[in-house]
């Protein structure tokens, strides 16, 4: 039987490589997804995508602009039944887009499940930030 402690480790894995992301390596991404196409994620500056490859591919495209970011999560909640369990908390950091810099701090919430033996986050969802659309204005613009 799976325990909260092996819930945490992937949790562990996917700000791991949310943060390898944040400075512009998009590697370790791929290896924390559930394989299900049922995978989602609505991200920080809006949308929303669905399907394994849709979902780890709009991370990439923040990490073709990302540089010097670091994100933490602060106040980790685990719900934990069966195959399946949800993780909430705050996502506080920063991460800079393109030379533009962002502090950002918002609440999050991840699902796990396990597959094959092994916990992989199934969906992920956080608050809009302020500061990341205020970075994308800029960009849009020509910034």
């Amino acid at each position: 039987m799976s325990s909260e402690s092996d819930v945490r480790a992937a949790s562990e894995r996917f700000y791991a490589a949310l943060n390898a992301m944040a400075n512009g390596d998009n590697g370790p991404m791929a290896d924390v997804w559930s394989a299900s196409e049922g995978a989602t994620a609505q991200h920080p500056i809006g949308g929303r995508n669905l399907g394994r490859a849709d979902v780890v591919a709009s991370f990439g495209a923040v990490a073709k602009a990302a540089t010097g970011g670091e994100v933490a999560l602060l106040d980790q909640k685990i719900e934990l039944g069966g195959d399946m369990a949800v993780e909430t908390g705050v996502e506080k950091g920063r991460v800079t887009l393109a030379g533009h810099a962002a502090e950002i701090e918002h609440r999050v919430t991840n699902v796990y499940r396990r597959e094959g033996g092994v916990w992989k986050i199934v969906h992920h969802h956080t608050d809009l930030s302020p500061a990341l659309l205020d970075v994308l204005d800029k960009l849009k613009a020509g910034g």
